[in-house]
């Protein structure tokens, strides 16, 4: 998978749907003021919105949001439909809402939602509804764009209808909670962060990703992804995996995705791409159309634990050393219920856990995997494998371990392996079986292989 920003920007165009405009949270316009008045000394914004009406209130919420910022002052938005076109947040904003009753309705623009250069923006409990309106990607890719913004807060925000993404934020630091978005190309997406927070929110319906952490450069990130609830990801544009997951981690190191629930993803529910020093942990992913959890090409370091993959073409792959993707540990997950993808024509999968490289794979347990338990190298990209104490029932074959590397070791040890149909251990090339079953034998130990302690019914 190789994307960069122009790629994604392009992604969204030519997706339109038929418009839909919210319907008003109150009936008929009213006239309220932009502002409660402050202290007696201070100036009041005298500038008036009229919640519901359908003119065009860009120039009134403009100048409100002007106002505020220069007094210092929240500006709270009135319950109804507010329509606009772009509108510019300046530095030290709060803008807040009623909670799910206040609309602003983007009505055509080459942005809706966007700042540059403002720090310490609040965004709270406001729906922003794109409509399914063009903007101009090169301005601002997402109904709320937000630019080298430091400690950014939106809370309790939705984000519905968009043509390209819900919310972006390039070079930016702050928090994401509690928020909605759904019907968006990308949810969120995250570009050359500097300290953000993406917790508890809930994403849904979108048609190509739901939260994405990229960097331009492979480089330190530390984005925290936590207890999201994200389901309902398609890959519209199609592609091998760019598109279509719930979680999609690119070129930034040491990013935690941790305690989401990510279901129904057209591939993976986290999926990391060149993301070194990656943790996945304790994420509870269901229904997923390829690889559940991915930690791929040029990569080192990765920790994959205490994660439960109900539903999926592959549980969890560790994989292209031949990239440089390397060092990992997979522990403590719960695989089960493993499919083969029949309409593909080669790469059918069908496996619990894969790896290649200086990776650790213990306790884990797999269950009803119609390939293999735990793939082990692939034709010669291989090198110190250890596989050790885990459970394996119910699989084709328990574990497969490859025979073209003529210099990677293995150590397989203190399995056990039940109801594997064509064998516990077994070699293989490039995904097929083949010799005998190497747990017959008791213990195997040669220059490559150790093979000890594993149990087999």
């Amino acid at each position: 998978m190789t994307m960069d920003r122009r790629t994604l920007l392009a992604a969204g165009t030519g997706l339109g749907l038929i418009a839909t405009a919210a319907a008003d949270a109150v009936a008929g316009p009213r006239t309220v003021h932009a502002l409660e008045p402050g202290a007696p000394d201070r100036k009041t914004v005298e500038t008036k919105l009229q919640a519901g009406s359908d003119e065009d209130q860009t120039a009134a919420l403009q100048a409100a949001i002007d106002g505020a910022a220069l007094q210092g002052e929240p500006l709270h938005l009135p319950a109804g439909t507010l329509r606009t076109r772009s509108l510019n947040l300046p530095a030290g904003l709060k803008l807040t809402g009623a909670n799910g009753l206040s609309v602003l309705q983007f009505i055509g623009g080459a942005t809706f939602i966007s700042a540059r250069d403002a720090s310490s923006l609040t965004l709270q409990d406001i729906v922003f509804d794109g409509a399914m309106l063009p903007l101009d990607a090169e301005q601002g890719d997402a109904l709320v764009y937000l630019e080298n913004c430091k400690n950014v807060t939106l809370l309790r925000v939705e984000v519905r209808h968009a043509l390209l993404n819900g919310i972006s934020l390039q070079g930016c630091s702050g928090r994401i909670s509690d928020c909605t978005i759904t019907t968006a190309s990308q949810a969120i997406y995250s570009n050359n962060a500097s300290g953000l927070e993406i917790v508890h929110n809930r994403i849904s319906g979108c048609r190509n990703n739901g939260i994405l952490v990229w960097r331009d450069t492979p480089g330190e990130d530390g984005t925290i992804v936590a207890l999201n609830r994200i389901e309902g990801i398609d890959a519209r544009i199609g592609g091998t995996g760019e598109y279509g997951n719930g979680v999609n981690v690119f070129r930034a190191n040491g990013v935690l995705v941790t305690s989401n629930r990510i279901s129904d993803c057209a591939y993976s529910a986290v999926r990391g791409n060149a993301a070194s020093n990656i943790q996945i942990t304790s994420n509870s992913c269901a229904r997923l159309g390829e690889v559940a959890i991915y930690a791929e090409f040029g990569f080192e370091g990765a920790v994959i634990a205490n994660n439960t993959v109900v539903t999926a073409a592959t549980g969890i792959s560790v994989t292209n050393f031949n990239e440089g993707g390397r060092l990992a540990i997979v522990q403590g997950n719960l695989i089960r219920n493993l499919f083969k993808r029949e309409n593909e024509p080669e790469d059918k999968r069908g496996e619990g856990i894969t790896i290649e490289a200086d990776t650790l794979v213990s306790n884990n347990v797999i269950e009803n995997a119609p390939t293999c338990g735990i793939l082990i190298g692939w034709g010669e990209f291989m090198r110190d494998c250890m596989v050790t104490q885990n459970l394996l029932r119910a699989t084709r074959v328990g574990i497969l371990v490859s025979s073209g590397s003529p210099t990677g070791k293995a150590l397989i040890s203190g399995n056990m392996i039940s109801a594997s149909k064509e064998g516990a251990i077994r070699m293989m090339t490039l995904g097929v079986p083949e010799g005998p079953d190497l747990t017959k034998a008791g213990s195997i130990a040669d220059a490559r292989l150790v093979i000890a302690g594993n149990t087999s019914t």
